[in-house]
């Protein structure tokens, strides 16, 4: 089980000093940040992505970048790479560019974002999300897959005998994570490509969480990549920890009750009620996280929200503090409550491994999942329900299904 934390990038007035940290401050920050996490022992940061005050991560791949040369074990992540307004060619390069600096220690998540305005500012037209969803991610995959191509679409200038530099790192991509919290064709959308699904639960209750990765995992199954509980999930998930329950609930509440998602809503015992936020002891946040597999069944990554609402750096090392002292005791029941046969998370290491185990079986267009022999997965439906919102899952699944099959030209 992968351990992990993210940062949505906000800069967050601080409310119990009314102090605001600077631009500057918040991104030299995430660097301590994911130093200390390497430290503690977990095995994952991300950050998102955004081209909008409050947040400051607009680019990602150059934070990553550096955090890279001051760490050894620490895999590099995104909790969002905006796959409808960015180019694939760039995304293909710059995270190629990035395996190979940090030794092949990254992934990252595919997502459409929550800021609408940002289509017009990148030249894009939001009323084409869908497409351009499609059209972009399918071009990733090749430009990741093929040494050369030859490509003609809608929403960028043709391809003609191009090939992506640097090439993935010992020939094999990056990992793909697609995250959603509401979207049911994202869910579909992994499952389609055999990618991971990440559930960034930090605002729902679990049995909208439950039915997502349900849905993943059935559809997992049905593309052929192996049985549902092999399917690779992730969860999303937050906490605020003190010795004291009732201590943590006292510094946190400021916080809570202040911060730009959620503040102004639902009381803080609401919220934790209804969603997977903890705050209270190390022994609570166990017990919480321990539950989610009741829901979601055996799953292969775990990240936090902790850096964000304004928290000082301080409070935040601090509370990485508290993740460091009973990861081991999480990894150790969920290590055994494992059953044989469920993988665990894809890293470089394994994603080579297996296509050298695989390469005959590929070379023949029978690799296991792989679906038959020519056929080239070209669906991303990332973004679909921020246009087109879907009255239930099966309308969805229809939906994503057709899309795929237009996209195939069918």
């Amino acid at each position: 089980m992968q351990f992990g934390i993210m940062s949505v990038s906000d800069i967050t007035t601080d409310p119990t000093t009314g102090r605001t940290p600077s631009e500057a401050e918040r991104i030299k920050a995430q660097v301590t940040i994911a130093k200390h996490a390497e430290d503690v022992g977990l095995d994952v940061y991300a950050i998102g992505e955004h081209h909008n005050p409050p947040f400051f991560s607009s680019s990602p791949t150059t934070l990553l970048g550096y955090i890279a040369a001051e760490t050894k074990t620490l895999l590099l992540s995104t909790s969002t790479t905006l796959i409808t307004t960015n180019d694939p060619v760039k995304i293909a390069e710059d995270y190629a560019m990035l395996q190979h600096l940090a030794d092949g220690r990254v992934d990252l998540m595919m997502g459409r974002g929550n800021t609408g305005p940002v289509y017009p500012w990148f030249g894009k037209d939001i009323r084409q999300g869908i497409p351009l969803a499609i059209e972009n991610y399918a071009l990733l995959r090749r430009l990741w897959d093929e040494e050369e191509v030859t490509w003609q679409g809608k929403f960028r200038t043709p391809l003609r005998g191009f090939t992506a530099t640097p090439r993935p790192l010992d020939g094999v991509p990056p990992f793909v994570w697609h995250g959603s919290i509401r979207s049911p064709e994202i869910a579909e959308q992994a499952a389609y490509y055999g990618d991971g699904f990440l559930h960034n639960n930090i605002f729902w209750p679990m049995s909208h969480t439950k039915r997502m990765i349900a849905l993943y995992r059935q559809r997992f199954e049905h593309y052929g990549h192996g049985k549902a509980e092999h399917a690779i999930v992730g969860l999303g998930g937050q906490f605020y920890m003190a010795r004291d329950s009732q201590v943590a609930k006292r510094e946190f509440r400021p916080y809570f009750d202040n911060a730009p998602v959620y503040g102004h809503g639902p009381s803080m015992e609401d919220f934790t009620e209804q969603t997977p936020l903890t705050v209270g002891s190390p022994q609570e946040v166990i017990d919480r996280t321990l539950g989610f597999r009741e829901h979601v069944g055996d799953y292969q990554r775990q990240m936090y929200l902790i850096d964000h609402a304004g928290l000082p750096l301080k409070t935040v090392l601090e509370q990485i503090d508290f993740l460091g002292e009973i990861v081991p005791v999480m990894r150790k029941e969920f290590d055994a409550m494992r059953p044989a046969g469920v993988p665990l998370a894809p890293t470089h290491e394994s994603l080579v491994a297996a296509r050298k185990a695989q390469a005959n079986d590929d070379q023949a267009g029978e690799g296991e999942g792989g679906g038959e022999a020519g056929e080239r997965a070209v669906d991303d439906v990332t973004g679909a329900s921020f246009y087109e919102q879907q009255d239930s899952d099966a309308a969805a699944v229809a939906n994503a299904d057709k899309l795929i099959r237009q996209a195939e030209g069918e």
